[in-house]
């Protein structure tokens, strides 16, 4: 339940231990996936396998999507934190012993689809209502902040030492950990005991048949899940990208530039915030426009500087595309099916995105296509999907008229490596 006393200070010692948890876990989760690409590197693995790192991980939030949500509330939450990071720490540790690493991180995957109901659902229990938005603002603000150092530090620790890179890694899992023993025992927001699984798959379906019925949602849902399988898929761009057209074989630099992304990112959800009410939410769509437009232009940059300045306009145009629609989904999710459903349901859908969109990127890698021309392709497709988007919208589609998009609507980490 949500604390009824108001006066209470905003960063007491329990939440300073979710947010110093949330942080080391989401670093890590960043750095372990650079330290893994090296390590694929490395072991001579084919280009066309790496974006299969992203595969195994998304999966595990698809399949566990029925169920993360009623875990996380069946349980005391800072436990369930506790739970996932040893998973994801067991799964690092794997990579480093040598096992499969593609089996590994799906391991990890598990641990970070059980993680995100928790540390999302905990700041209920922690805060007043006067303090929630502030506390997911402090949440979001720590996910980025961790989501640029972790890339930045994997990518340049394995250049160094790539088992010094995952020692790191588990190290600031188990860190972690310990970070979540300082939570104290809540109690569970409900008891899973009388929930069978075939209940909550068929709650979870009746959830999903119930939000895409309502055409905003289904608008937001689409367009979300466009932004997360896009930006999953030019993680795995850039690493293949870089050494053909900027001649750079290093590791530190796709961590860079992925880096970059996530910079504008942050501004471009600054500018929407101020400048997009959800009255006139149709606006955002010209910045996904902007975003693939942005990527066909990377496709043919042989040059570092600009491929910087490029990465940081994809990161705005994609801020600015991707809040508004947030926004616009919370409030139709809540109306229609609840908070939580709709979160569940839209990590549902932006992870199957990814998984479509990498699954396809990888076929052409596979089939031999030039990674310039793929990074061509793929912009040109994002710019006709999110056309047709705006276009099927501008042909009549109602939007609502409502409030002013909350500045604190930044994009929602599904993921702590988006």
């Amino acid at each position: 339940m949500i604390s009824s006393n108001p006066e209470r200070p905003l960063l007491s010692c329990t939440l300073i231990a979710v947010l110093a948890a949330q942080f080391l876990s989401a670093l890590a989760d960043n750095a372990l996936l650079f330290a893994t690409l090296a390590l694929l590197k490395a072991r001579l693995y084919p280009t066309w396998s790496e974006p299969l790192l992203q595969e195994f991980f998304v999966g595990a939030y698809i399949l566990l999507a029925p169920f993360a949500g009623p875990f996380a509330d069946a349980l005391p939450k800072g436990r369930v934190m506790l739970i996932a990071n040893a998973l994801k720490l067991a799964g690092a540790f794997g990579i480093l012993l040598g096992l499969n690493p593609f089996l590994c991180y799906g391991l990890v995957g598990i641990g970070a689809a059980t993680y995100s109901p928790a540390k999302y659902g905990i700041l209920v229990e922690l805060t007043s209502s006067e303090q929630l938005v502030k506390a997911n603002g402090l949440m979001e603000s720590s996910t980025i902040a961790a989501i640029l150092i972790g890339a930045i530090a994997g990518g340049t620790l394995a250049d160094a030492s790539i088992p010094a890179a995952l020692a790191g890694v588990i190290g600031c899992f188990a860190l972690a950990a310990l970070a979540n023993l300082f939570i104290p025992r809540l109690e569970p927001a409900h008891r899973l005991a009388s929930y069978s699984a075939g209940a909550l798959m068929r709650d979870f379906g009746q959830a999903l048949k119930r939000l895409v019925r309502v055409p905003e949602a289904r608008f937001s849902l689409i367009g979300t899940s466009i932004f997360w399988g896009a930006g999953s898929t030019m993680r795995f761009l850039l690493i293949a990208w870089v050494p053909v057209a900027l001649g750079i074989t290093n590791n530190r630099t796709p961590a860079y530039l992925n880096a970059m992304v996530a910079v504008g990112i942050v501004v471009g959800a600054a500018l929407a915030g101020k400048l997009i009410p959800l009255a006139k939410v149709r606006r955002a769509l010209g910045g996904g426009v902007l975003l693939g437009l942005a990527v066909c232009a990377l496709a043919f940059t042989t040059r570092l500087h600009a491929a910087y300045a490029l990465l940081a306009l994809v990161g705005a145009a994609g801020g600015f595309f991707v809040v508004p629609l947030n926004a616009l989904l919370q409030e139709k999710g809540h109306e229609s099916v609840g908070g939580g459903h709709a979160i569940a349901l839209q990590n549902l859908a932006e992870n199957a995105a990814m998984l479509l969109m990498v699954g396809l990127y990888t076929l052409a890698l596979r089939a031999g296509a030039p990674v310039t021309s793929v990074a061509a392709g793929f912009g040109l497709a994002l710019t006709l999907g999110i056309a047709g988007l705006w276009w099927q919208q501008a042909r009549g589609a109602r939007l609502p008229r409502a409030a002013p998009v909350a500045a604190a609507a930044l994009p929602r980490t599904a993921s702590s490596q988006h």
